[in-house]
């Protein structure tokens, strides 16, 4: 990164590094946009959306000032971000290039001064920008009068140097892990966060609605002595006359920032002079664990049905983009009917919400095969081979969603208190999940398509419309297979033959499998037909 001459080795000057970082960091991405045409449009696109929204965000929190509850709403805000901050170095590991230092380990570059470089370099980009957009309109909600406007400045400046080098810091520690192989499945969580996290701002939202911002005065309470919403709390301090709660305020966020810096620092010194060991742990032998083929295989049937389940079980266990997919399903199955319960507002019919997000887990079931579908492929020389296979996936599927949608189900009736429906609901669900692996399986051998082991993305280019008709297709036809199951339903209720609808759950049950049954079979002969085209679509990504 400089030039060093052959007879003495001089330290490498900070002023020189902190440039060549930033120029280091712009170069990345303009580089990036140069790739494609479509990168540089979905960038330009997502700048767009975040200035507007840091623009309003702005404007929003300016609009605050004078409200009793400003204090509150710019803390919280401030500590939500803070969070963020936090936690997307944990899931995006690869949204930015220059988040992982091993990159320059073999540089003749000090700590010190590296870490000074790198914080520079690391107030270019949008977040940066948003951070400061949302703490400058904090500051003027909060200031009032000249020596507060004087701390909001320096509070602004302390929020973004506390929110980029915790991000920093969290990244440098865990690097190690969130480069291998086995640490990018962490990204698998953030579907759940995303699910959890969206369900819990609705019911707030809602309880904010009803009650009014003067319930968040507690947290903010607790809040305001956490940076860096510590230093916008000092900056209301100063326009309350409470110089010294401010100053201390203002010391605990200046001491975090010397904390995280040093913890930066400690972590780049260690990643540049220690081996790496992330790979240790997968040559030593297991202990304490049981693989899927101990712990099932004196479960499964005999023959290629029980080879096919536990081959479908351990893509649920070890491939990220099938563990991604059920562990967001599984998730919001659980939250929508339960938050709605909580709430006071669902209805115990949520529960069949369940089964239907597992349900759709049974389409493109080749898809996940990616190109080593033509491992499969060679298996299959008869509509009974196919037979075997789609059944096999199917089973697979219902040794997890059977008892999940059932727990769900007790579990939204319990919340609800509204036992006498449990039998009802639990039909409509086991009829819906027949109906829904019946056209799953159809679709999976009508609509296939890849889905790309690398990145985010879960249909490769030039599939999305393939995507779209099988699953939106299969689920509208899902829910015709279910109409009469459902007719059903409502005729009892309407009669007033409400001491009858017991029967809706053996009922339900029979319909179910009659469905999933007849599905596989009608599917089955498409799959051995079209064996050569399925393993084209499948293999594009």
């Amino acid at each position: 990164m400089t030039t060093a001459r052959p007879t003495t080795a001089h330290p490498t000057a900070p002023s020189a590094i902190t440039p060549v970082l930033i120029r280091l960091k712009l170069s990345l991405l303009r580089n990036g946009l140069r790739q494609s045409t479509g990168r540089r449009t979905a960038y330009i696109a997502s700048v767009t959306v975040a200035l507007l929204f840091a623009a309003l965000q702005l404007l929003g929190l300016v609009a605050l000032r004078g409200n009793p509850h400003a204090a509150t709403v710019c803390v919280l805000l401030v500590g939500v971000l803070a969070l963020g901050w936090a936690v997307m170095p944990l899931f995006f590991p690869s949204g930015d290039e220059t988040l992982d230092p091993t990159r320059l380990v073999m540089l003749p570059l000090r700590p010190q001064p590296l870490v000074r470089a790198l914080l520079a370099a690391s107030l270019v980009g949008i977040g940066p920008l948003f951070t400061l957009c949302l703490a400058a309109g904090a500051a003027v909600a909060l200031a009032h009068g000249v020596a507060a406007a004087v701390t909001g400045v320096l509070a602004v400046a302390l929020t973004l140097l506390v929110c980029v080098a915790l991000a920093r810091a969290v990244a440098a520690a865990n690097i190690r892990l969130l480069t291998s192989r086995k640490g990018r499945d962490l990204a698998v969580l953030s579907g759940l966060v995303i699910a959890v996290g969206a369900q819990v701002v609705n019911f707030g939202a809602q309880k904010l609605g009803s009650s009014g911002l003067s319930t968040l005065d507690p947290a903010a309470d607790v809040v305001r002595w956490i940076p860096p919403s510590a230093a916008l709390g000092a900056v209301h301090s100063v326009s309350e006359g409470a110089y010294a709660t401010a100053a201390a305020q203002l010391a605990l966020t200046g001491a975090a920032l010397v904390a995280l810096l040093t913890l930066w620092q400690r972590s780049l010194t260690r990643l540049m002079t220690a081996p790496d060991g992330s790979t240790l742990a997968a040559a030593e032998p297991d202990k304490g664990t049981s693989r899927t083929s101990g712990a099932l295989g004196g479960l499964l049937p005999a023959g290629r049905t029980g080879t096919v389940m536990e081959r479908s079980l351990r893509y649920v266990w070890r491939d990220p983009k099938t563990k991604a997919a059920w562990v967001t399903s599984l998730a919001i199955g659980l939250i929508v009917p339960l938050f709605n319960a909580l709430q006071g507002t669902g209805s115990v019919y949520f529960a069949c919400f369940a089964a239907g997000m597992l349900g759709v887990l049974m389409y493109n079931q080749f898809g996940q095969d990616t190109s080593a579908f033509w491992m499969v492929a060679m298996t299959i020389s008869s509509p009974r081979d196919a037979y075997v296979e789609l059944r096999g996936r199917a089973l697979a599927l219902l040794v997890i969603t059977l008892p999940y949608a059932v727990l769900v189900t007790v579990l939204t009736t319990a919340l609800l208190g509204d036992w006498p429906a449990l039998p009802e609901v639990l039909g409509l669900s086991f009829a819906l999940l027949g109906a829904m692996l019946a056209t799953g399986a159809w679709s999976s051998a009508r609509f296939p398509y890849s889905i790309p082991q690398e990145g985010y993305k879960n249909v490769a280019p030039g599939q999305a419309g393939l995507a779209w008709i099988s699953i939106v297709g299969g689920m509208v036809a899902g829910a015709l297979l279910c109409a009469p199951v459902l007719a059903l339903t409502i005729w009892l209720h309407a009669s007033g033959a409400t001491s009858w609808t017991w029967l809706l759950l053996p009922l339900g049950a029979a319909y179910g499998a009659t469905v999933t049954e007849l599905g596989l079979r009608l599917a089955a002969p498409r799959v051995a037909g079209r064996l050569p085209e399925i393993l084209t679509a499948v293999s594009r990504g």
